[in-house]
């Protein structure tokens, strides 16, 4: 399956496959925002998914896929370390603002930095049209979060702490989006990096939990462990899917059209949360679309 996929990279077959990739990855990050800010709150959901993918992860990575390289595991130190920081910068921004505020500045703010770590790292570049389409994607994404904030009830007091962090998550998603391609081309097989990283990544989370709560667990427990299990699985596609996209064609264009992501958090707030969906944010979720119907193919 590796050699698969290090053998698709830069053809044609590849191109339509990391679409593919990308947009499932967008549908399936919205998902994974929604169950974190469903009845759990954000901190025992994400231990309790990190805990559950670390543990499907476990078996296959020490078993079924190639070991890293020793010289390459600095590399993934260094993901690791900014993943840490961007689930807690990530959970805190759920913790003090509405998901339908926090979600589209977070997905807003990182497209273009993105892309031009994407430049500077692997000398990607982007058509001017391109370049128009990346403009009306993020406004239509900053837009949909100026809606929210003026037409959702939500703790004003906490309003500037909550678009802080959102704003900070957005530039960490940037940072570990760019550096995750960087290792995933690193290593030979891109499903040594995929286990191996679900390994390591989910291991801060849940003894951050244990020695918080003093090795207590919520009650009732089923509930948070379906949660977890769902979560980890929708991680799996997800993060796995952005990454195998990365490794077959450009990483910019990659991360641009996970950020229609916002489309689907729209909808997936309507439908699992109880927020409304109206024709003036449907005007915006549209822009957000030809936003990234403009970077496919105006390239």
């Amino acid at each position: 399956m590796g050699e698969w996929i290090t053998d698709l990279a830069g053809t044609e077959a590849g191109k339509t496959l990391a679409l593919v990739l990308a947009l499932q990855a967008a549908f399936l990050h919205a998902f994974f925002g929604a169950l974190q800010k469903g009845k759990t709150d954000p901190w025992t959901a994400r231990a309790f998914i990190d805990a559950s993918y670390a543990l499907i992860a476990l078996p296959i990575a020490l078993f079924f896929v190639p070991w890293p390289p020793a010289e390459l595991w600095w590399l993934f130190a260094i993901a690791w370390a900014i993943h840490v920081g961007y689930k807690l910068a990530q959970a805190s921004a759920y913790t003090f603002g509405a998901y339908t505020v926090v979600y589209p500045v977070v997905r807003g703010s990182s497209p273009a930095f993105t892309v031009i770590g994407a430049g500077l790292l692997f000398n990607e570049s982007f058509a001017p049209l391109q370049w128009l389409g990346v403009a009306c994607l993020m406004t239509g994404i900053l837009g949909l979060a100026v809606y929210n904030l003026r037409h959702i009830v939500i703790d004003r007091a906490r309003l500037p702490l909550a678009l802080g962090l959102a704003l900070l998550t957005g530039g960490i998603v940037a940072l570990y989006t760019t550096w995750d391609a960087y290792v995933i081309r690193a290593v030979e097989n891109p499903f040594t990096f995929l286990f191996w990283f679900f390994l390591i990544d989910g291991l801060a989370f849940p003894i951050g939990y244990l020695i918080w709560h003093r090795g207590r667990l919520p009650d009732p427990l089923a509930p948070v462990v379906r949660l977890g299990f769902t979560g980890a699985i929708v991680a799996f596609f997800s993060f796995g899917g952005i990454m195998l996209a990365t490794r077959l064609d450009k990483v910019g264009e990659a991360a641009v059209l996970r950020e229609t992501s916002v489309v689907f958090a729209a909808l997936l707030g309507w439908l699992m949360l109880g927020e409304k969906v109206g024709p003036r944010r449907l005007t915006l979720i549209a822009l957000i679309a030809l936003g990234a119907v403009i970077v496919e193919w105006g390239g």
